[in-house]
């Protein structure tokens, strides 16, 4: 990425996938490490459990009620599937999150890279991460809360007909999702990147994106929309043909379309973290800060066993790009 601190402010959405696009091949065989091990699984597992879920309802809905001990049984079998399904779901993506974050930046600072030493960085960088995404998690409570109050007010105002409570409900429901969902979601991956890259985490580094986003709001929401999109529509298509096109597709057929989508999503992931790392450098010009190179290097040489504490705060005008 050869830009001047300066001009990282004036990246279109365009100009930040062709920059992200371009880091993997700084280091091919770290960045295919990371995919295999981490991304890939990942990616498997968000399109795959329907697969095993589906027979599940399946058959809760085909069971009579009058057989409870066989309807509990396959409930408990469910929620086990999906509560393991969750926790493999979030350590997997913040362990992805971790890796890719902490590469970029080493190979910005020109630390040496090797899949060792992401591997040996992750345990320090994901307790971060993980604190941060429990800040995440009860600001993601408070709107679910919200958006469930709005819900059943729409239910109400069904029942009883009354026409401006219903249009009112779905124009909250709906800017809830578009907008504050979106931007929830913004500032969280914004946040795990000052996490990696900052000597803050939780509460802290949500503030500091949150700062760091005014101005670049609309950039981020566009990309973050894309990303729910996107991956929408990939699992929209591998439930239709993969997990329901039992009917009208071949074994073959799914087996392929579902390795190719599965594929499709690993990409999709990537280049969503790289993208976020990127969009880091570019907040940061946009607020004419920088990060202080030579201070960052000792930073993540921290996570390491390398540590030296920092000089300065992290600023930007010494970074080389």
């Amino acid at each position: 990425m050869d830009l001047a601190p300066e001009e990282l402010q004036f990246l279109t959405i365009p100009d930040i996938l062709r920059e992200s696009t371009s880091i993997p091949k700084l280091s091919l065989k770290t960045f295919y490490l990371i995919i295999l091990t981490l991304i890939f699984p990942l990616s498997f597992a968000i399109l795959a459990h329907s697969l095993f879920t589906h027979p599940l309802l399946a058959q809760l809905e085909d069971h009579p009620s009058y057989d409870p001990t066989q309807t509990r049984h396959e409930w408990t079998l469910l929620l086990i599937f999906q509560f393991c399904y969750l926790i493999f779901l979030f350590a997997f993506s913040l362990l992805s999150t971790a890796a890719v974050v902490f590469t970029v930046a080493s190979l910005y600072t020109s630390k040496p890279v090797s899949f060792s030493s992401t591997l040996s960085a992750i345990p320090k960088v994901f307790k971060r991460l993980f604190i941060t995404f429990l800040w995440v998690s009860l600001l993601m409570l408070v709107y679910n809360g919200l958006f469930v109050v709005f819900l059943v007010v729409l239910i109400i105002a069904i029942d009883t007909q009354n026409g401006f409570l219903v249009f009112l409900s779905i124009v909250v429901i709906f800017l809830l999702f578009l907008v504050v969902h979106v931007y929830i979601t913004a500032l969280w991956h914004l946040a795990s990147v000052v996490s990696v890259l900052e000597p803050v985490y939780g509460l802290a580094a949500m503030k500091k994106s949150y700062e760091l986003l005014k101005g670049k709001t609309g950039m981020a929401g566009i990309m973050v929309f894309g990303y729910l999109a996107i991956c929408a529509a990939i699992n929209s298509v591998f439930a239709s043909v993969v997990v329901h096109g039992g009917d009208n597709y071949g074994v073959f057929s799914r087996i392929v379309v579902g390795g190719f989508l599965v594929g499709v999503l690993v990409i999709v992931n990537l280049v969503g973290l790289l993208v976020q790392s990127v969009f880091y450098y570019v907040c940061k010009s946009h607020h004419h800060q920088g990060i202080d190179k030579s201070a960052l290097h000792d930073h993540l040489g921290g996570y390491l066993g390398e540590y030296v504490p920092l000089k300065s705060s992290i600023q930007m005008e010494n970074l080389e790009i």
